[in-house]
């Protein structure tokens, strides 16, 4: 990014340049991914991919939506603002905080269900959904499947075989910046979205010449209007060629590890936890709360001693700490983690 910056302040505008280095961004994203370079689209933060393909579906009045009012804002939005349009949001209901399974998805779908819009992982449980059985479910039934993957991907493999749309920023499992993300629609849906933004780059216009008529361009340009975010974008590249480098299977092996070793210290008598159990069910990071002390106390109490975590809120209005290692971090912080959180109790 600083080499971006440096670049941009002190040598002059080179097109084709800048040019390759969005065409090496966007293969070495699809390589990550595991799909096509057409199916690739560099966007902004997750929002931005996922209002792309709210507001770029030709909706009809009575088409429903299933979604879950307990994910982040930013997959819940998109969704329920198309009641204007006359769809209507079907909301999944769970048992425990983000445990989407695909039977509760099946329950779900009518012959109106038009798209399943869903997070590959809940941001305050990590429960991680079953994105293979769900997409295939949606498949079998010709629904669409909309996936906010910003809590997994950088983290563990995600199956696109039936996934339609794929919406991440950079800034979380990827390492990278904010300000840059991904929008993955499958080649065969593309026709489907109309894009919410045109402009000199994402329709054909020969020598940046204005045409009558509108042709959208091929492939990922189709939803990036102009006007790349160079340096986001430069942060995403080298992270990505980090983790591609290192390799999802062992990044995802060494997260479960860290996490579980974190579980495994802390006194079960004095914390309750949100996470699931099931190694296939879990995610990114641990989220618990002592049952002695506030969240907030614990949460202070780390942070005095250079260690952060996040501290997370739900509906019902409590507090939870969410712990969340990545690759990089060591099983020996993950001991020093619950060293002081048992101490404090």
């Amino acid at each position: 990014m600083r080499d971006a910056i440096e670049d941009a302040s002190t040598n002059e505008k080179q097109f084709d340049k800048a040019l390759d280095f969005i065409a090496d961004t966007r293969r070495l994203a699809a390589d990550f991914l595991g799909t096509e370079i057409e199916e690739i689209s560099l966007t902004g933060p997750t929002s931005s991919g996922l209002n792309a393909v709210a507001n770029g579906l030709d909706w009809k009045a009575g088409d429903e939506v299933v979604c879950y009012l307990d994910d982040y804002p930013a997959d819940v939005y998109p969704w329920l603002n198309l009641e204007r349009r006359g769809v209507k949001p079907v909301l999944l209901q769970t048992a425990r905080l983000g445990e989407i399974t695909s039977e509760i998805v099946e329950n779900a779908l009518t012959k109106r269900t038009r798209l399943v819009a869903l997070a590959s992982a809940h941001n305050i449980s990590g429960y991680r959904i079953d994105v293979e059985a769900i997409g295939t479910l949606c498949a079998e039934r010709d629904v669409l499947f909309s996936l906010d993957a910003i809590q997994t991907l950088g983290a563990f493999p995600i199956p696109l075989n039936h996934v339609d749309f794929l919406s991440a920023g950079a800034q979380k499992w990827m390492l990278g910046p904010s300000g840059a993300g991904i929008l993955f629609v499958k080649s065969d849906r593309r026709s489907l979205l109309r894009p919410m933004i045109t402009g000199g780059w994402n329709v054909e216009s020969p020598n940046f010449i204005a045409q009558r008529e509108i042709r959208y361009a091929e492939g990922g340009r189709k939803f990036e209007p102009g006007g790349y975010n160079n340096v986001p974008i430069a942060g995403m590249q080298a992270a990505i060629a980090l983790l591609a480098e290192v390799g999802l299977p062992k990044i995802s092996e060494r997260i479960l590890l860290l996490v579980a070793t974190l579980k495994d210290e802390l006194a079960p008598v004095d914390f309750e936890f949100l996470s699931p159990n099931e190694e296939s069910s879990r995610s990114t990071f641990l989220t618990f709360r002592s049952r002695r002390v506030a969240a907030e106390k614990l949460a202070n109490a780390l942070a005095e001693n250079d260690i952060i975590v996040s501290l997370r809120v739900d509906r019902a209005d409590r507090s939870w700490l969410r712990v969340s290692p990545h690759f990089y971090n060591t099983f020996a912080e993950m001991e020093r983690v619950a060293e002081l959180l048992n101490r404090t109790q």
